[in-house]
């Protein structure tokens, strides 16, 4: 059980999140007002109110953002893009649970108790934890689509980094104990967080795999400025670097040490035009891995042969995780078109004590038992769609135009989508992304257009004739 200042921090966030807006500049303000939430809130614990969203670490600091940024700053937020597939997207992506209300009306029967059927107050709970879900999303997308705040986005991110090494390496000794001495409670299965003779650090946020990401975003942040600094700056920048580096190796999960040996030589090495190229493109194996999936077009065997060759433990639980999709793909092929709700019902239960059968662990199969195809196309179309417009900015225009720090920001974005297929890894942070990288592809093409239309005067205008003059 929470104790009462886990409580106390949730209630004392927009405080502090007012403070962050009242001295630091508009784009660090919030962007340390979801990251530090991010870092510092209980996680699980809610406070539950009628007719709302539960108050957790993630809307309270959303909710803080958006009101602070009206109020505060006196911006005015638009709440939908500029491109006709992104706001068709957003509208699905608010009002697909409705669908799903509608097509859930029977409870699905268990001896020791049945699993509820849909109401109208579900959807409409639903509806606002989506509509307030997106909030960093559009947020972003008005203040960091700048040069300027791609740069403070990775900046904070290497800050934030360095300041969580230090309990994260505690935890990677001692074990897993911080959210334990200040909140309360353990977050989740201990024996999840022994890994390799040691521990998986988690501090004070869901999992360690959600630590071991957090790691991998500061050490690509820190790469990103090493190679942008100058000479005199380039050892400190290495070693914070090489630092972050080792926080991120001592997490002790495969998965994020596999996409920073990925994005280590494209972000050094690999030009800022064929970075977001290649962002878009994983971005578009994301979005198709259900159909690639059902297509039996993933080599599965080949990739649990793979695992074997590196590590049985590994080869154990990658399986276990592919033998659990197999199942609830199949469940949610049952109803594809807009999937069965919550309470547990797109989950394989036991008919007579309702325990779950099945475990669901990437959010790709979350969303689409939950939500069916509609939902699915709602929610990964539009985290895609800001890297998919990048990658047709990065087709017309040359390297110069792309700020390197916006380039990272992307790879580092894309990392997140794929890391989606085997973990539900989505937070705010990745709302802010999207919502960033939207904003920048959108004043890119913008630009364009407006040069475009400049040279296409330019031609068109008349030219005087010298004999006039004279």
């Amino acid at each position: 059980m929470p104790n009462a200042f886990a409580y106390l921090m949730l209630l004392a966030w927009p405080v502090i999140a007012t403070v962050l807006f009242r001295r630091l500049p508009r784009e660090k303000a919030l962007i340390w007002s979801i990251l530090a939430a991010y870092m510092l809130l209980p996680p699980l614990v809610n406070i539950n109110l009628p007719a709302v969203p539960d108050l957790d670490k993630f809307t309270i600091s959303n909710l803080c953002a958006l009101v602070l940024t009206l109020w505060v700053l006196d911006e005015k937020i638009s709440f939908l893009p500029r491109s006709f597939i992104g706001r068709v997207l957003i509208v699905l992506y608010v009002i697909s649970p409705f669908a799903t209300m509608l097509t859930n009306p029977e409870p699905i029967l268990i001896v020791a108790k049945d699993v509820p059927a849909l109401r109208l107050y579900d959807s409409v709970a639903t509806i606002s934890y989506q509509f307030i879900a997106l909030l960093p999303f559009f947020l972003a997308r008005h203040l960091l689509r700048t040069d300027a705040g791609m740069k403070a986005m990775v900046g904070a991110l290497v800050t934030a980094g360095l300041v969580y090494s230090f309990p994260m390496l505690l935890e990677a000794r001692l074990s897993p104990q911080l959210n334990i001495w200040v909140y309360g409670f353990f977050q989740h299965d201990f024996s999840q967080s022994m890994r390799g003779g040691g521990f998986r650090p988690m501090v004070f946020m869901p999992h360690g795999l959600w630590v071991a990401f957090f790691a991998l975003m500061a050490a690509m942040a820190a790469l990103i400025m090493l190679r942008t600094s100058n000479s005199e700056d380039r050892p400190r920048r290495l070693a914070i670097f090489l630092y972050l580096g080792f926080v991120l190796f001592m997490c002790k999960s495969a998965g994020p040490l596999v996409y920073a040996l990925g994005l280590i030589p494209i972000i050094l090495l690999v030009g800022r035009r064929w970075q977001l190229l290649l962002a878009a493109a994983l971005g578009v194996v994301v979005i198709c891995y259900p159909l690639l999936r059902g297509a039996q077009l993933i080599p599965l065997d080949t990739i649990l042969d793979y695992a074997l060759a590196i590590n049985s433990e590994r080869h154990q639980s990658l399986s276990f995780r592919i033998m659990n999709e197999e199942q609830l793909l199949e469940r949610a092929m049952q109803k594809p078109f807009f999937g069965w709700g919550g309470y547990g019902r797109n989950l394989i239960l036991d008919p007579v004590t309702g325990a779950m059968l099945t475990i669901p662990d990437g959010r790709w199969i979350i969303v689409l038992g939950t939500y069916g195809w509609l939902g699915y196309i709602a929610e990964f179309g539009l985290l895609v769609l800001p890297l998919v417009y990048l990658g047709g900015q990065a087709l017309v225009q040359r390297s110069a135009a792309f700020s390197p720090f916006a380039c990272t920001i992307a790879l580092i974005y894309a990392a997140n989508l794929a890391d989606l297929l085997p973990n539900a890894t989505l937070i705010p942070f990745t709302w802010l992304m999207a919502g960033a990288l939207m904003g920048y592809a959108e004043s890119l093409g913008l630009q364009a257009n407006t040069q475009a239309i400049a040279m296409s005067n330019a031609r068109l205008a008349p030219r005087s004739d010298p004999r006039t003059i004279l």
